[in-house]
């Protein structure tokens, strides 16, 4: 039984690698016949453009050499001055150039300048300039001829330089240069189909038909290379030339090579073949898609494959009838295999699923159409107290409907099983088994079997009932925490009221007891001036609490447009006497304070009064001869900038983010509150305050208000 067995095998083996012996060879031979056959093109391709080259080349090759022979010429080398001899020169060039069709023609002294070009009319006239940096010049004036290829300094446009020297009397004057344009050459091969690419003897493409490989090279240029080229302008300001992308991959015949590379972002399998041109010092390289020779293998490859596939269908078919009994008897074991398997499938499905919904939080109940409960999972059970068996087969009413909210129950159960249900859920209070409320959101979906039948409605029920415990507990801390915010409002407009009227309180207070002494000494002509005074003051509190209270309600303002002088010489006069008092100086520096603003005369004036009278406490240590107090207003780009700046010990750097803070003070008797009013009353004028300390001791205070135009 081994033996037949064992040898069906070896000859199967056998004609398997004989099949596969015959399409390999029958592929290899049709790609090699391509290959020759492309080869051969190729070479009859490279042939055809090295000889449109060279005849390119030959046809304008004469042109310098006669240049340097027309007496013309040589005349202007004698007189380079001479205008008349320039002007013959150029019209001599520009009728060579429109005969010839080359794309210039000039003539160059020995020191590099141009005396006289074909183009000496146009923008880009090669007159006056100097091209002694340029290698075809070099070699000229050494008594050789020139040949070079590069872009042009005044043009920028790339084409092949003709030098020849022109001898005068034996000695070299100049040098006779045409240029040829290759880029029509370019253009024509950018329109083919295979690339067609020229390098010069460095390995760097200077015309090819593809232009991203434009000025790359085929390996890496030396420093030496890169240095000659520059400094030669070869090909204008390029300082690097990278690599081309090409992977070239020798033949073993040595007609060509493989090249892979990239075209306009295609990967391209290409035949190339080389051509020295050694008179040029150039390389011309052909190309030649290898997608022919890729086909023509394809279709050898599947024509015997073909072939041999007939051959075996006829070996094998016998065999087939053969097999049929086994593979039946093999199919209908492997059917039974998958049945127990599919059953052992279904089994852990169901196991899996039975596990997931025990597991779920959310309480899941399914109806059919006319609202009889077919499913409940074991979350839903623990929500409403009921098990499966007591709720499974109810119709509404359910048992674990609310008995307030029957009606309301009922009416959201119909709107369910007709699908207008709300799509983003309903609440729903229901009662436990134990009789404890829970309150639910409800969302509803409908229930399609495997064959898209509409079978009823499933629901999902989430038990939010500590989420609404909370809500009501957050709402009762927001309803404390305002009730505390409006008591905070309440003190802090109390201390606002405190801290402002106490300066015309002590005024008051002030005034009245120099008016009794005036008065207990008999009839005198200060008396009334105490009684207005303290009249004054008087009404300097009373708009002091207006304003305090327009300040907390900015809709009773008293807005105007004020000249900021007035206020400030109104302010100086409100704390004279008190800077009298001191022993104290405030100097006035009014550059700017003519400008206008608009805002509250008297919160402007407060402003000011707090921050003179910080400076005056904050100088009470200091010599009388050092309290000297600026009130300064000067324009800024933010608008008019007011300073108040004293020669106290400044503040300490770790409090200058604080001093404006409400409650923050550095002094025994103070409130802490002078400061933070000053700021709120100069934001409501649509302004800002700062602080900083004075290089030379003391602390400066400014704030900038918007100028009215």
């Amino acid at each position: 039984m081994a033996r037949p067995f064992i040898a069906r095998y070896w000859r199967g083996l056998l004609a398997a690698v004989g099949a596969l012996v015959l399409i390999a060879a029958a592929g290899h031979w049709a790609e090699q016949r391509e290959l020759q056959a492309k080869t051969q093109a190729l070479q009859q391709a490279a042939a055809a453009q090295a000889l449109g080259l060279r005849g390119l080349v030959e046809k304008h090759d004469f042109l310098p050499h006669a240049v340097a022979r027309h007496p013309g010429v040589q005349d202007l080398l004698r007189a380079p001055q001479d205008a008349a001899l320039r002007a013959r020169a150029n019209d001599y060039f520009a009728d060579l150039q429109a005969t010839t069709g080359a794309a210039a023609l000039y003539l160059v002294d020995r020191d590099g300048l141009t005396l006289a070009a074909s183009n000496w009319n146009t923008p880009s006239s090669f007159v006056g300039q100097n091209y002694r940096q340029r290698a075809y010049f070099e070699d000229a004036v050494r008594g050789r001829r020139g040949l070079f290829y590069g872009l042009g300094l005044t043009t920028g446009q790339s084409g092949l330089f003709i030098a020849e020297p022109v001898r005068v009397d034996g000695a070299i004057l100049g040098v006779a240069v045409v240029k040829i344009s290759l880029e029509a050459l370019q253009a024509t091969w950018m329109g083919g189909l295979e690339p067609v690419v020229l390098r010069d003897s460095r390995g760097i493409v200077f015309l090819s038909g593809v232009p991203e490989w434009l000025y790359q090279a085929i390996r890496p240029v030396s420093a030496q290379d890169a240095r000659w080229i520059a400094e030669h302008g070869q090909y204008g300001k390029r300082t690097r030339f990278d690599v081309l992308p090409w992977k070239i991959e020798a033949r073993p015949d040595g007609a060509g090579f493989v090249l892979r590379t990239g075209v306009q972002g295609q990967r391209r399998t290409l035949l190339a073949l080389d051509t020295p041109l050694p008179e040029l010092g150039w390389t011309l390289t052909v190309t030649s898609d290898m997608k022919e020779v890729a086909q023509a293998r394809r279709s050898a490859l599947a024509l015997t494959a073909l072939a041999v596939a007939l051959l075996l269908l006829g070996t094998l078919y016998w065999r087939l009838r053969e097999r049929r009994f086994v593979e039946q008897r093999t199919a209908r074991l492997e059917l039974e295999r998958r049945v127990d398997e599919r059953t052992r499938d279904l089994e852990e499905a169901h196991a899996f699923r039975k596990a997931m919904e025990d597991s779920l939080l959310v309480g899941m109940r399914a109806r059919d159409p006319d609202g009889k409960i077919i499913y409940v999972n074991p979350a839903l059970c623990a929500m409403v107290g009921y098990s499966a068996e007591e709720l499974l087969g109810c119709r509404p009413p359910y048992p674990y409907w609310h008995p307030d909210d029957l009606e309301k129950q009922a009416r959201e159960s119909d709107d369910a099983l007709q699908g207008r249900a709300a799509p983003h859920g309903f609440e729903s209070r229901i009662r436990h088994k134990d009789g404890h409320d829970v309150i639910t959101m409800v969302y509803a979906a409908p229930l399609v079997d495997a064959q898209g039948v509409h079978r009823g409605w499933m629901s999902s029920v989430v038990d939010i009932t500590a989420q609404k415990q909370a809500e009501a507990r957050q709402r009762d801390q927001e309803l404390r925490l305002q009730r505390s915010a409006r008591l905070a409002s309440v003190g802090e407009m109390a201390s606002t009221l405190a801290h402002e009227l106490n300066q015309p309180l002590m005024a008051l207070s002030n005034f009245a007891v120099a008016a009794r002494a005036l008065a207990a000494q008999g009839p005198s002509e200060l008396l009334p001036g105490a009684l207005d005074e303290i009249v004054g003051q008087s009404q300097r509190a009373s708009e002091i609490v207006k304003r305090v209270r327009a300040f907390i309600n900015p809709q009773r303002g008293q807005y105007e447009i004020l000249a900021m002088v007035d206020v400030l010489t109104h302010a100086q006069a409100l704390l004279e006497p008190e800077l009298k008092a001191q022993g104290a100086t405030l100097r006035l520096l009014l550059e700017g304070a003519g400008a206008r603003v608009r805002g509250d005369r008297v919160l402007l004036e407060q402003v000011l009064v707090n921050l003179v009278h910080n400076a005056l406490q904050a100088m009470q240590d200091q010599p009388r001869q050092r309290r000297t107090i600026e009130l300064a207003c000067r324009r800024s780009e933010g608008g008019l900038r007011i300073g108040v700046a004293d020669q106290g010990p400044g503040i300490p750097a770790g409090q200058l983010d604080q001093v404006f803070s409400p409650f923050f003070t550095t002094k025994p008797d103070g409130l802490g509150l002078g400061l933070n009013i000053c700021r709120s009353i100069v934001e409501a004028h649509g302004g800002a305050i700062g602080v900083e300390n004075r290089p030379g001791g003391g602390a400066a205070f400014s704030f900038t208000l918007p100028i009215v135009p």
